[in-house]
Protein backbone atom coordinates (compact mmCIF):
# COMPACT_ATOMS: atom_id res chain seq x y z
CA UNK A 1 0.00 0.00 0.00
CA UNK A 2 1.29 3.51 -1.03
CA UNK A 3 0.45 5.96 1.68
CA UNK A 4 0.77 9.99 1.18
CA UNK A 5 3.59 11.54 -1.71
CA UNK A 6 5.73 14.72 -1.34
CA UNK A 7 2.45 16.83 -0.78
CA UNK A 8 1.07 16.92 2.94
CA UNK A 9 -2.58 15.80 3.36
CA UNK A 10 -4.76 17.11 6.04
CA UNK A 11 -4.62 13.90 8.12
CA UNK A 12 -0.75 14.57 8.07
CA UNK A 13 -0.52 17.77 9.29
CA UNK A 14 -2.38 16.96 12.48
CA UNK A 15 0.42 14.74 13.32
CA UNK A 16 2.87 15.52 15.84
CA UNK A 17 6.56 15.04 15.49
CA UNK A 18 8.12 11.79 14.73
CA UNK A 19 11.41 10.94 16.67
CA UNK A 20 13.23 7.33 15.75
CA UNK A 21 15.31 5.61 18.22
CA UNK A 22 17.10 2.47 18.34
CA UNK A 23 20.72 1.16 17.87
CA UNK A 24 23.51 1.90 15.35
CA UNK A 25 23.00 -0.09 12.04
CA UNK A 26 19.19 0.34 13.00
CA UNK A 27 18.35 2.49 9.68
CA UNK A 28 16.70 5.67 11.41
CA UNK A 29 18.10 7.72 9.18
CA UNK A 30 17.41 6.02 6.41
CA UNK A 31 14.19 5.54 7.11
CA UNK A 32 13.52 9.24 8.24
CA UNK A 33 14.16 10.36 5.13
CA UNK A 34 11.54 8.34 3.39
CA UNK A 35 9.00 8.86 6.35
CA UNK A 36 9.76 12.69 6.42
CA UNK A 37 9.41 12.61 2.28
CA UNK A 38 6.12 10.64 2.35
CA UNK A 39 4.98 13.06 4.76
CA UNK A 40 6.61 16.10 3.26
CA UNK A 41 8.14 17.35 6.30
CA UNK A 42 11.94 18.19 7.06
CA UNK A 43 14.24 15.39 8.26
CA UNK A 44 17.10 15.82 10.69
CA UNK A 45 19.39 13.49 11.80
CA UNK A 46 20.61 14.98 15.53
CA UNK A 47 24.43 13.31 15.33
CA UNK A 48 24.39 15.59 11.52
CA UNK A 49 23.21 18.62 13.69
CA UNK A 50 25.65 18.37 16.51
CA UNK A 51 28.22 17.96 13.69
CA UNK A 52 27.06 21.20 11.67
CA UNK A 53 26.93 23.10 14.78
CA UNK A 54 30.26 22.58 15.97
CA UNK A 55 32.13 21.72 12.59
CA UNK A 56 33.52 18.93 14.20
CA UNK A 57 33.02 15.49 13.57
CA UNK A 58 31.79 12.60 16.31
CA UNK A 59 34.62 10.49 16.78
CA UNK A 60 36.75 14.32 17.24
CA UNK A 61 34.25 15.22 19.73
CA UNK A 62 34.39 12.08 21.81
CA UNK A 63 38.25 11.57 21.68
CA UNK A 64 38.30 15.60 22.71
CA UNK A 65 35.46 15.88 25.03
CA UNK A 66 34.49 12.37 26.00
CA UNK A 67 31.42 10.78 25.76
CA UNK A 68 29.76 13.22 28.92
CA UNK A 69 30.79 16.22 26.46
CA UNK A 70 29.13 14.56 23.33
CA UNK A 71 26.17 13.26 25.44
CA UNK A 72 25.61 17.10 26.75
CA UNK A 73 26.11 18.53 22.86
CA UNK A 74 23.19 16.03 21.93
CA UNK A 75 21.07 16.92 24.98
CA UNK A 76 20.85 20.78 24.24
CA UNK A 77 20.95 19.50 19.93
CA UNK A 78 18.03 17.06 21.07
CA UNK A 79 15.99 19.82 23.45
CA UNK A 80 16.51 22.20 20.66
CA UNK A 81 14.72 20.04 17.82
CA UNK A 82 11.74 18.51 19.53
CA UNK A 83 10.75 22.61 19.99
CA UNK A 84 10.22 22.62 16.26
CA UNK A 85 7.03 21.67 14.45
CA UNK A 86 6.94 19.16 11.91
CA UNK A 87 9.59 17.08 11.80
CA UNK A 88 11.42 13.79 11.88
CA UNK A 89 14.22 13.06 13.53
CA UNK A 90 16.62 10.46 13.86
CA UNK A 91 18.08 10.24 17.13
CA UNK A 92 21.70 9.23 17.83
CA UNK A 93 22.12 5.46 19.10
CA UNK A 94 22.98 6.63 22.56
CA UNK A 95 20.59 9.51 22.79
CA UNK A 96 18.31 7.24 25.45
CA UNK A 97 20.77 7.30 27.32
CA UNK A 98 19.84 10.32 29.10
CA UNK A 99 17.05 10.91 31.29
CA UNK A 100 16.20 14.61 29.78
CA UNK A 101 16.69 13.28 26.27
CA UNK A 102 13.86 10.88 27.17
CA UNK A 103 11.42 13.54 28.37
CA UNK A 104 11.90 15.66 25.29
CA UNK A 105 11.68 12.66 22.93
CA UNK A 106 8.32 11.04 24.59
CA UNK A 107 6.70 14.54 25.96
CA UNK A 108 6.99 16.09 22.56
CA UNK A 109 6.03 13.93 19.62
CA UNK A 110 5.71 10.48 18.38
CA UNK A 111 8.97 8.00 18.82
CA UNK A 112 9.68 4.97 17.27
CA UNK A 113 11.70 2.38 17.96
CA UNK A 114 13.87 0.49 14.93
CA UNK A 115 14.85 -2.89 16.62
CA UNK A 116 17.60 -4.42 14.77
CA UNK A 117 19.14 -7.72 15.81
CA UNK A 118 23.28 -7.37 16.44
CA UNK A 119 23.92 -9.59 13.42
CA UNK A 120 22.51 -7.40 11.44
CA UNK A 121 23.51 -3.98 13.35
CA UNK A 122 27.21 -5.30 12.33
CA UNK A 123 26.71 -5.81 9.02
CA UNK A 124 25.32 -2.17 8.24
CA UNK A 125 27.98 -0.74 10.46
CA UNK A 126 31.50 -2.96 10.36
CA UNK A 127 33.11 -0.74 8.26
CA UNK A 128 31.97 2.82 9.45
CA UNK A 129 34.60 4.52 11.03
CA UNK A 130 32.78 7.07 12.34
CA UNK A 131 30.94 5.34 14.77
CA UNK A 132 33.66 5.81 18.16
CA UNK A 133 32.39 3.26 20.16
CA UNK A 134 32.63 0.39 17.97
CA UNK A 135 36.42 1.22 17.14
CA UNK A 136 37.61 -1.82 20.04
CA UNK A 137 38.49 -5.34 19.68
CA UNK A 138 35.46 -6.63 19.68
CA UNK A 139 32.56 -4.65 17.77
CA UNK A 140 29.85 -7.56 18.03
CA UNK A 141 30.37 -8.07 21.90
CA UNK A 142 30.22 -4.17 22.38
CA UNK A 143 27.06 -4.11 20.25
CA UNK A 144 25.47 -6.86 22.09
CA UNK A 145 26.72 -5.00 24.93
CA UNK A 146 24.77 -1.50 24.12
CA UNK A 147 21.75 -3.36 23.00
CA UNK A 148 21.77 -5.08 25.96
CA UNK A 149 21.94 -1.84 28.18
CA UNK A 150 19.68 0.50 26.05
CA UNK A 151 17.05 -1.77 24.97
CA UNK A 152 14.97 -1.21 27.69
CA UNK A 153 15.62 2.54 27.56
CA UNK A 154 14.13 2.05 23.90
CA UNK A 155 11.20 0.24 24.69
CA UNK A 156 10.25 3.01 27.86
CA UNK A 157 10.32 5.96 25.45
CA UNK A 158 8.97 3.83 22.59
CA UNK A 159 5.20 4.64 21.32
CA UNK A 160 5.77 2.13 18.37
CA UNK A 161 8.49 -0.68 18.00
CA UNK A 162 8.95 -1.43 14.43
CA UNK A 163 11.90 -4.95 13.53
CA UNK A 164 14.11 -3.70 10.78
CA UNK A 165 14.79 -7.04 9.60
CA UNK A 166 12.03 -7.17 7.09
CA UNK A 167 11.97 -4.68 4.25
CA UNK A 168 13.27 -2.17 2.31
CA UNK A 169 13.78 1.33 4.24
CA UNK A 170 10.96 3.13 1.78
CA UNK A 171 8.48 -0.21 3.15
CA UNK A 172 9.59 0.43 6.70
CA UNK A 173 8.64 4.15 6.18
CA UNK A 174 5.07 3.16 4.89
CA UNK A 175 4.55 0.89 7.41
CA UNK A 176 5.50 3.39 10.53
CA UNK A 177 3.10 6.12 9.24
CA UNK A 178 0.23 3.31 8.52
CA UNK A 179 0.75 2.47 12.59
CA UNK A 180 0.93 5.85 13.46
CA UNK A 181 -2.09 6.87 11.27
CA UNK A 182 -4.07 4.11 12.78
CA UNK A 183 -3.59 5.31 15.77
CA UNK A 184 -4.32 8.40 15.37
CA UNK A 185 -7.97 7.98 14.21
CA UNK A 186 -8.81 5.43 16.86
Amino acid sequence: MNIGGALPSKAFESLPNIYLVGPMGAGKTTVGRHLAELLGRDFLDSDHEIERKTGATIPWIFEKEGEAGFRLRETNVINELTARSALVLATGGGAVTQSANREFLKQRGIVVYLYTPVELQLQRTYRDKNRPLLQVENPEQKLRDLLTARDPLYREVAHHIIETNQGAARDLAQRILQIILSQSVQ
